[in-house]
């Protein structure tokens, strides 16, 4: 062989360098060979692999940006922490989430696709798990016991009492036609000045008065008025606004609302609203403990807070039925995790004398007062737990245990009686008692009701004449009144019995929890006392409430000159009416084997699990 010379090189120093190249090609093959494996075989490399692949091999589907690794690994997770990082993320609503995940016939093509990598498969399966839009409306109509409006709306046979039913009706037309006309999309109305009022608690939100009266315009069938309604949500409810509002009064005024309209009438507008606004709750839970603090934002990310550093028990103690037909409505376990949350730490901290007092903090997780009430403050957590139980169909074994639970205690600590033979129930502050009962402890009544026949065999009947007294208290706080309407508190003490003794507790703001009392005890006994009580509260709205601008509430039950405080609540629209209309309604219009009513009367319905479940 022939050799070009070059000049200073020898032959043999050319032979040795021929040698290296050879080495050096030898390895080189050796690591592209090895590479070229792991493109093929390290289980990290799906996405190096498609480069390789045919065209028309079938390529795996993935939610989300395909220039994203962190989304990739994050397919691979298993289904409970993507449930976890679904509620950090910012608020998107079910059907975006939904837009996300791929069509059932691709995923069936790509399991079915030969070159499927083990990554591949284990990512679809995860995907798989992932919570899915399944609720079916018509699965859920038949699952029903009954239908929610009746054989015939509820409408009585006894002439007197259709009367007064029709009486409500037109009282609930009276106050819907004049917020219409000078508060429409506003949160309530002031019938004096006829106008609007926004208020703060709900910070950008508006038309609580709309959202209150979905269903009870549909159940007392004005349903060209509930058309209005309906038409307004899906035009013009902005959840988006900014401003501080209370996690308590949206949840069960708005989300209670929305849902009660959805399971009332099957209308997909309500569904996607609620799910839209459930998330916007969900940031609320991220404190050291998981009780949410009292004040969100929704129009932003950053958060405003309760002051003081307390949340109040009837504020995260009054969740647990919203959040858990969230989770039903959208097939997503997080919102039933973070109230089941409040539970577990519930029941780990200790109890004094077994009560609840009505401050902790969501940041320790300990007591902040010794204060206990049935009142304000205290009052709904005692009742969605019992009907959290009875919203399961009677399966939620923990939320029995701890009501019945927390009424030993009550019994042994707060149920008192006056020398003039009268039970009520009074206030713990710290060892000491309060011999007073506000209006919004009347519901109590109710609550001890409907919870009496699942109680201990040898207290069912305890507890329903205790409801019964209680109810008959509420009614004589009423009844020694001048306007025969009942004050926003009333004590037990210097000589007074079921009266208000301070002038800051005379007023009544068209308070529903007396009425509420009176609906349960109708249903639960059909003694018609009940009713005739009913309707003298209706005799009294109708002379010292009603206004030409609609209804008002008083500032001196006591005065039979009455001063107006000129504001029409949402909430006598959504309970009031309502509980007088089913008062006078017969028992199978919203019947309680088939419903529970929120705090805001909005009705949601037992989950009959072996029904709902496909």
């Amino acid at each position: 062989m022939v050799f070009r010379k070059f000049p200073g090189v020898s032959a043999s120093g050319m032979g040795l360098r021929l040698s290296q190249k050879f080495v050096f090609l030898l390895f080189l093959s050796g690591l592209v060979t090895l590479c070229l494996g792991a493109l093929f075989f390290l289980p990290d490399s799906a996405r190096l692999k498609r480069i390789f692949l045919s065209k028309t091999e079938a390529q795996p589907v993935t939610v989300g940006s395909e220039n994203d690794a962190r989304e990739q690994a994050r397919k691979a997770d298993a289904a409970a922490a993507r449930v976890r990082a679904l509620s950090r993320k910012p608020s998107v609503t079910h059907e975006a989430r939904a837009v996300d995940r791929p069509p059932q016939g691709i995923k069936a093509q790509d399991e079915r696709s030969s070159g499927r990598t083990r990554t591949e498969t284990t990512a679809a399966q995860n995907d798989a798990r992932q919570p899915r839009d399944t609720f079916e409306y018509d699965r859920f109509k038949k699952c029903l016991l009954g239908s929610p409006l009746g054989s015939d709306r509820g409408k009585p046979g006894d002439p007197q009492t259709l009367q007064r039913r029709d009486k409500v009706k037109e009282m609930m037309k009276f106050a819907w036609d004049n917020y219409k006309h000078y508060a429409w999309g506003k949160n309530e109305l002031r019938p004096l000045t006829r106008n609007g009022h926004i208020g703060t608690m709900f910070g950008g939100l508006r038309g609580a008065s709309i959202i209150d009266s979905l269903d009870t315009l549909y159940i007392m069938d004005l349903l060209e008025e509930y058309e209005e309604a309906k038409d307004w949500v899906e035009n013009n409810l902005d959840l988006n606004s900014n401003g501080e509002s209370s996690l308590f009064e949206v949840n069960i005024r708005y989300v209670g609302g929305l849902l009660s309209a959805y399971y009332l009438t099957g209308n997909e507008v309500f569904k996607k609203k609620v799910l839209e606004l459930g998330e916007k709750l969900l940031p609320a839970f991220n404190t050291p403990t998981g009780i949410p603090r009292g004040v969100i934002n929704l129009g932003s990310w950053s958060w405003g807070w309760a002051s003081a550093g307390s949340s109040i028990l009837a504020e995260f103690g009054t969740l647990h039925l919203e959040f858990v037909h969230l989770s039903e409505l959208s097939n997503n376990p997080v919102f039933r995790e973070k109230v089941m949350n409040i539970r577990k730490l519930l029941n780990k901290i200790e109890k004094p004398h077994g009560l609840y007092p009505n401050f902790l903090s969501p940041v320790t997780g300990n007591w902040v007062q010794h204060h206990v009430s049935l009142g304000g403050l205290g009052d709904s957590f005692y009742e969605y737990l019992i009907k959290s139980y009875l919203m399961s169909d009677k399966t939620d074994e923990e939320a029995k245990k701890m009501y019945y639970s927390a009424l030993e205690a009550i019994e042994a600590n707060l149920v008192q009686q006056s020398p003039g033979g009268l039970t009520y129930l009074a206030e713990w502050r710290g060892g000491i008692l309060d011999h007073k009962m506000g209006h919004l402890a009347c519901f109590a009544g109710g609550m001890l009701g409907i919870g009496a026949e699942d109680g201990a065999p040898e207290k069912k009947q305890r507890y329903l004449d205790l409801a019964g007294e209680i109810t008959h208290t509420c009614h004589e706080s009423y009844t020694r009144s001048a306007t025969k309407l009942g004050p926003e508190a009333f004590r037990f003490d210097a000589g007074a019995e079921a009266t208000a003794t301070r002038l800051s507790e005379r007023y009544y703001i068209l308070r529903p929890e007396v009425i509420e009392s009176y609906m349960y005890m109708w249903r639960l006994t059909h003694d018609p006392k009940y009713r005739e009580w009913g309707w003298e509260a209706v005799e009294a709205l109708e002379k010292h409430c009603r206004v030409e601008g609609g209804y008002s509430g008083i500032r001196d039950v006591y005065a039979s000159a009455v001063s107006h405080d000129n504001m029409q609540q949402s909430f006598f629209l959504s309970e009031t009416l309502k509980y007088l209309y089913l008062l006078f309604s017969d028992d199978d219009l919203l019947p309680l084997q088939d419903w529970v009513f929120n705090t805001e009367a909005h009705p949601l319905p037992i989950i009959h699990r072996n029904s709902w479940t496909p």
